[in-house]
């Protein structure tokens, strides 16, 4: 693999020769922050009106928001890391998340472009609602997206941000040195715990 660019403003790697293409493949912070804030609160607005109590509607959320974490570990480690021979998956990996290890600090590759974040969002809810129904499966499809929203808005300032608080701080250390130290370690962004758990932590 490339050694890792260290640069912010050089342009970014480009994956599709059409430009319209070219273009979802990146978001800003400011188009993120918007969309979905207000996608998450319309999402916990309709789930927590279903809910039969504030103790449902909480004990829903809070276990869709718990299992991100372990989601987002393991779908870093086998997914986004995954060893392909033939040339068609090795490109689909390198669309996905290949291309921001080649380039770690483009702002408008830091986050999943809407244009596959939605679609995915609109899936599992949809499923969590066929299962589950709106208040139980709702609730939990909202806060197990809270936990998605949290996760991307941390990786964006691991990447563009100084991070100066402590637990902050060890947050940035941990993923920079997933980049730039040993890229098969390190695979947690938030939960950065789940890496000594599972033996994956640089030491």
């Amino acid at each position: 693999m490339k050694r890792p660019s260290r640069s912010h403003n050089e342009a970014p790697v480009r994956l599709f020769q059409n430009e319209i293409l070219e273009r979802l493949t990146q978001i800003s912070f400011r188009t993120f922050v918007l969309v979905w804030s207000a996608l998450l609160l319309v999402l916990l607005i309709v789930g927590g009106k279903a809910s039969h109590s504030y103790g449902a509607f909480l004990l829903a959320t809070g276990s869709g928001f718990a299992v991100w974490f372990v989601v987002e570990y393991f779908t870093h480690r086998f997914l986004f890391h995954l060893q392909l021979r033939s040339r068609i998956g090795q490109a689909l990996i390198f669309m996905l998340h290949g291309n921001h290890h080649v380039q770690p600090n483009h702002p408008l590759r830091n986050l999943m472009p809407l244009g596959l974040s939605i679609p995915l969002a609109g899936l599992l809810w949809a499923g969590g609602v066929m299962i589950g129904g709106m208040g139980n499966g709702g609730c939990f499809v909202a806060g197990f997206i809270m936990g998605y929203v949290i996760y991307d808005v941390v990786h964006y300032a691991c990447h563009q941000f100084p991070m100066r608080l402590p637990v902050l701080r060890s947050i940035k250390k941990h993923h920079v040195q997933h980049h730039y130290v040993a890229p098969e370690s390190n695979f947690a962004i938030t939960a950065i715990f789940l890496d000594r758990v599972f033996r994956t932590k640089i030491h």
